[in-house]
């Protein structure tokens, strides 16, 4: 059997695949365009602050721990990995406020700030949240979908765990109170879901937080990262940054190698996608291969929405700034249809806003602040024209971080710079700029996906946002658990 296996991408979910091929004795070489690893979980350093360029929320991180178990490694020694006692804090346009925590009592208190009578429901919602938790994660997070009668298994269950509804209606089969909906039916806008249309299957993440936490690395999430790459130099996966697959070699129906950028070509006849799929079968393989099928369900698919991610220093330190804040603003509906259907820019935003510092000062300089605050936008099939908008929209944005969160924070920023949809697409390679490729709606779920054993080639996989389970980081490290089972043992 070939040993040679190449995994395209190093997001954490190619990184994750990289280590679980070589513990199946696979000689493996990881390809990453850019000048450091990790993806969408890259890091920017800029003046003595760290900013993680994107996911911040760590949970289930037994599933980090894992690829170290792998070679009988301890993961303290690579990166330390700790729980957060404020898991979220919520605030509306009124800014009142709601803080979300690893004390089910304190939480059941902050809902009786706003409706005592959604206690009750609440506590159904969770035990619910439990039962779709341990069939669409615990059962089917790690399982290829690559056979529909094995989907059509599962359709019954689903059917009772009602995940035909959306998370919001879902939700409020259980919560009363307008605010508590929003704060109960987030989830989704972290892997790229618009709450009002995502399956509410997505409702099992209520669950895992509870089961595991939510969970901050020292350093930042590049420090998981560089702890891979440490773990992956030492048990002898070949990497290669600065190049780029421009071409994944093909005999018919039989995968056998790439060509890189640089004009280097690698044989093998395992190769492993961390690179969007729709931007793979689109750009990267023999076009008269895919039948029509297939090229329509490309068409058809539903990406996410974009995103416009500020970072920035500040040289006040905001104290009262928990280390994840999410900010509903007044059209958050209406604002969402406007995302994720219309297309349209609007003025009125929502956002996420990330302070490492407050679980870590030396994210920043000393008394200082470290940030980013992600706003939804569309993606690119919206032709919004970012050379044009972006410097617009990012003044909006410190005008609605002042009259919110963080009062006089114009004067008080430093070392400031944003990336846009155009980032995605063209440093991410992910198809129309969406920030979590194909949305995670039922038609978009577990078969309906892209398959993690191509449908089409012999010896090509995915992982990653863009196939099962989806996207965020156990949706990525699952993924790769997935190519464990299906890629043969050497």
């Amino acid at each position: 059997m070939n040993k040679e296996a190449i995994v395209i991408g190093s997001g954490l979910g190619g990184i994750a695949s990289a280590i679980r091929l070589k513990a199946k004795n696979y000689d493996v070489t990881l390809i990453e365009k850019n000048s450091d690893l990790g993806g969408r979980a890259r890091t920017f350093y800029k003046n003595g602050y760290t900013f993680d360029a994107g996911p911040t929320v760590i949970t289930a991180p037994y599933l980090i721990n894992e690829l170290f178990i792998l070679f009988k490694k301890n993961i303290n020694d690579y990166v330390k990995i700790v729980p957060l006692k404020t898991w979220y804090q919520f605030v509306f346009s009124d800014l009142s406020k709601f803080n979300y925590t690893d004390n089910h009592k304190e939480n059941l208190s902050e809902i009786s700030k706003f409706n005592s009578t959604d206690i009750a429901g609440f506590e159904k919602l969770l035990k619910f949240s439990e039962k779709i938790f341990n069939k669409g994660y615990v059962e089917l997070a790690d399982k290829p979908f690559s056979n529909f009668l094995f989907m059509l298994k599962q359709i019954p269950s689903l059917f009772i765990l009602k995940s035909y509804l959306s998370v919001y209606k879902f939700v409020s089969k259980f919560i009363k109170d307008e605010k508590l909906k929003k704060v109960f039916s987030v989830h989704p806008l972290l892997v790229g879901g618009n709450p009002f249309s995502t399956t509410s299957i997505y409702t099992l993440i209520l669950f895992l937080e509870k089961k595991w936490g939510v969970h901050y690395a020292l350093g930042g999430t590049g420090r998981i990262v560089s702890a891979l790459e440490k773990l992956m130099n030492e048990i002898g996966i070949k990497i290669i940054k600065n190049d780029e697959v421009i071409k994944i070699l093909t005999d018919k129906k039989e995968i056998c190698g790439v060509v890189t950028k640089n004009n280097k070509i690698i044989n093998a006849k395992t190769v492993v996608c961390n690179a969007d799929p729709p931007f793979v079968y689109k750009y990267l393989l023999d076009q008269k291969q895919n039948n029509i099928f297939f090229k329509e369900k490309i068409k058809r698919m539903n990406y996410s929405m974009g995103l416009f991610v500020y970072y920035f220093g500040s040289k006040k330190k905001y104290n009262e700034i928990q280390h994840h804040t999410i900010y509903f603003g007044d059209t958050y509906k209406d604002l969402l249809n406007k995302i994720f259907n219309k297309k349209i820019l609007t003025d009125d935003i929502s956002y996420y806003l990330h302070r490492p510092t407050a679980t870590d000062p030396s994210m920043a300089p000393k008394d200082k602040d470290c940030f980013y605050v992600l706003v939804p936008v569309p993606n690119n099939l919206s032709k919004i024209n970012w050379n044009i908008e972006a410097e617009r929209f990012k003044k909006i944005i410190i005008e609605k971080l002042s009259s919110t969160l963080l009062p006089n924070i114009k004067e008080n920023i430093e070392n400031d710079f944003y990336i846009t949809p155009d980032y995605f697409e063209k440093e991410l390679r992910t198809l129309h700029g969406s920030g979590f490729s194909i949305q995670p709606l039922f038609s978009q779920s577990a078969y309906f996906r892209f398959h993690n054993k191509s449908e089409i080639f012999n010896g090509l996989y995915f992982v990653g946002a863009g196939t099962h389970p989806g996207a965020g980081i156990p949706g990525v490290l699952s993924s790769a658990k997935i190519i464990d089972k299906i890629v043969p043992q050497i």
